[in-house]
């Protein structure tokens, strides 16, 4: 007896024609997610050389045309360009007539929600803001990171149900997030992820510095294990020598920065200094410790560097 076999995701009912405006990282990737859910990719923007072969790599055969011609061949549209040229994108698009009543926009800007989509929905648009909470390669891998990736939602009530749709059809696990509330969304996302690789870059810096061969080797399992303590519980996942109160340590730390590499000072007492204050909130750094601790931080700037002693 032969096993029936699901349909093909080319089958389904209500398949749209997908369109992509701005063939950076993230547009490619989502259209090819929206691909295997049986949409079909039909037109995309680019401007850079880079654009284009990422065209071409991620949405094989799908033609590059100008951004009108995206909006006229697509039912639904990714508008995918940087956050600051999205506002205007949207007016020119809106005020040329190249929306059209019906048509599905979908931004994937984090500090936006739908208002900025505005323009297009007075031409009849049906706005929706879907930003995936992921850092994109430009590469395949990212259409793989897009399972179980959490995306910021924010729409017209009417068109929720579409909105969490086509996430969940992306792979991706939808989070509502209100229109006022964008902003905040994303400076969070920003502070822990882009903030993230910066820390990690300088890191493997000073450790080249100090000698070690394979600072990525080293640092994985370190940093593994203290996103997943922090990711689990929070402040109480604190280690280190700022929670721990250790000022001569930590003296010392800046002193040998100041040497090594300046430019990392500021921030390392930046970090410090909230970190503390979120020991000391939570209990983990003594109170009687702290006076040391926060003298050390706040007079950084003239610590002797032979000795690491606060002068």
């Amino acid at each position: 007896m032969n096993t029936p076999q699901p349909p093909d995701p080319k089958d389904r009912p209500a398949r749209l024609s997908v369109g992509v405006v701005g063939a950076g990282r993230v547009g490619p990737a989502l259209a090819a997610s929206l691909q295997l859910a049986g949409h079909r990719p039909v037109a995309v923007s680019g401007v850079s050389d880079a654009s284009r072969r990422r065209a071409a790599a991620m949405l094989p055969d799908v033609p590059m045309v100008s951004p009108a011609e995206v909006l006229e061949r697509a039912e639904l549209v990714l508008l995918t360009v940087p956050d600051d040229a999205l506002p205007g994108l949207v007016e020119g698009l809106a005020e040329t007539g190249a929306v059209r009543p019906g048509q599905l926009l979908v931004h994937t800007s984090g500090r936006y929600g739908a208002k900025v989509l505005d323009p297009a929905l007075r031409a009849g648009a049906l706005p929706l803001a879907l930003h995936p909470a992921m850092t994109f390669t430009g590469t395949p891998v990212d259409v793989q990171r897009l399972a179980g990736c959490s995306f910021g939602v924010t729409a017209p009530e009417e068109l929720r149900l579409a909105a969490e749709a086509l996430v969940i059809e992306m792979g991706g696990e939808p989070e509502w997030i209100e229109e006022e509330a964008r902003p905040l969304y994303h400076a969070a996302l920003a502070l822990g992820a882009n903030h993230l690789v910066t820390l990690v870059a300088e890191a493997m810096e000073l450790l080249r510095a100090a000698g070690v061969g394979a600072p990525d080797r080293m640092l994985g399992p370190l940093l593994g294990a203290a996103l997943d303590n922090a990711l689990r519980s929070g402040d109480a996942a604190l280690t280190g020598p700022v929670a721990r109160g250790d000022a001569g340590t930590v003296a010392a730390h800046v002193a040998e920065l100041r040497k090594h590499a300046p430019g990392t000072v500021a921030g390392y007492l930046a970090m410090a200094r909230a970190t503390a204050d979120r020991a000391l909130a939570h209990g983990l750094l003594k109170p009687e410790l702290a006076e040391d601790l926060l003298g050390v931080l706040a007079n950084g700037a003239d610590i002797d560097g032979a000795d690491g002693e606060v002068r």
